[in-house]
């Protein structure tokens, strides 16, 4: 079902994404913070011997260190950053924005995550579909965002929305495209002094979804 309206989908810089990736960025673009709380939160979701596939995704997953993956599958639109992303059992690239398809037969996979990526998808309802499509019985699509983006990247319903719009943004499209109510988690930091100000720290958004 569709959530967005035409207006909502564009974007200030409407060149072809495949573009602006093809440089790798090898950076992080979270804080320790918020990589340390999702690694944690993936430590407690994910079990053992899973499949997982790691959506528009880069060089480092976030997983959490010693755990056991049946797979371990990456995609994105840089070939250097998933290349050294040593998680992957294999990995595609392919823009979200001009096709949805997702390469993979239908639940054959255990978790869907999601880093910092929404905030890029110009079709997500399409996108959202294929998840429940791939996804196994319990399987669960993990999506987890802050309040950071490539501005100009990113379609008007996330510039022009605040943090907890975009909260009931994602939601949305999960409950009318396959999914049942999410877990939401919101986690917001204390500001950390250092000798010169307060630093702020990035929040954290989670919406965790099971398939209908």
């Amino acid at each position: 079902m569709e959530v967005l309206n035409n207006y909502q989908r564009k974007k200030l810089d409407e060149s072809n994404d495949a573009e602006f990736y093809s440089d790798p960025k090898f950076v992080y673009h979270l804080d320790a913070n918020f990589r340390k709380y999702l690694s944690d939160l993936y430590k407690n979701e994910i079990t053992d011997n899973s499949t997982v596939l790691d959506l528009m995704s880069s060089w480092d997953s976030y997983l959490p260190e010693g755990r056991k993956y049946k797979k371990v599958i990456g995609h994105g639109l840089n070939k250097q950053e998933l290349e050294k992303n040593k998680i992957f059992n294999t990995y595609w690239i392919q823009n979200f924005n001009l096709n949805q398809e997702i390469p993979l037969d239908s639940e054959t996979v255990d978790y869907c995550l999601m880093v910092a990526a929404w905030q890029y998808l110009q079709y997500p309802e399409n996108l959202t579909k294929e998840i429940a499509r791939i996804l196994s019985d319990q399987g669960k699509f993990i999506i987890s965002f802050s309040n950071r983006a490539f501005w100009h990247k990113s379609p008007n319903i996330w510039t022009k929305s605040t943090e907890e719009e975009r909260v009931k943004y994602v939601r949305k499209v999960l409950i009318t495209n396959g999914f049942n109510e999410p877990k939401i988690i919101k986690k917001f930091n204390e500001p950390a002094l250092n000798i010169f100000n307060f630093l702020s720290k990035d929040p954290f958004y989670c919406l965790i979804a099971t398939k209908e």
